[in-house]
């Protein structure tokens, strides 16, 4: 098959530097990379591994409530509250 077809820079560059490095035709070249990578495109992609975060155990909570911002505040500096 004959076609025209407009290739940009840096891909070019790499043919280039491909045809080079294997002393082939740039036929030869396209053709591999192409069939290359068209079959990769085509193979399905392997499953993600699903991913967890640990979890770890704080332990209890050393203030009544956390909301209290001038409690929590004296817990963390040590300060004598109440």
């Amino acid at each position: 098959m004959r076609t025209t077809l407009t290739i940009d820079d840096d891909v070019a560059n790499l043919l280039l530097r491909v045809q080079e490095s294997k002393k082939a035709s740039l036929k030869a070249v396209v053709n591999e990379a192409l069939r290359h990578g068209l079959l990769r495109m085509l193979s399905p992609s392997p499953p993600r591994r699903r991913f967890e975060t640990p979890s770890a155990n704080l332990g209890s909570c050393l203030i009544g409530n956390v909301d209290d911002v001038a409690e929590a505040l004296a817990v963390a500096e040590g300060e004598g509250f109440r």
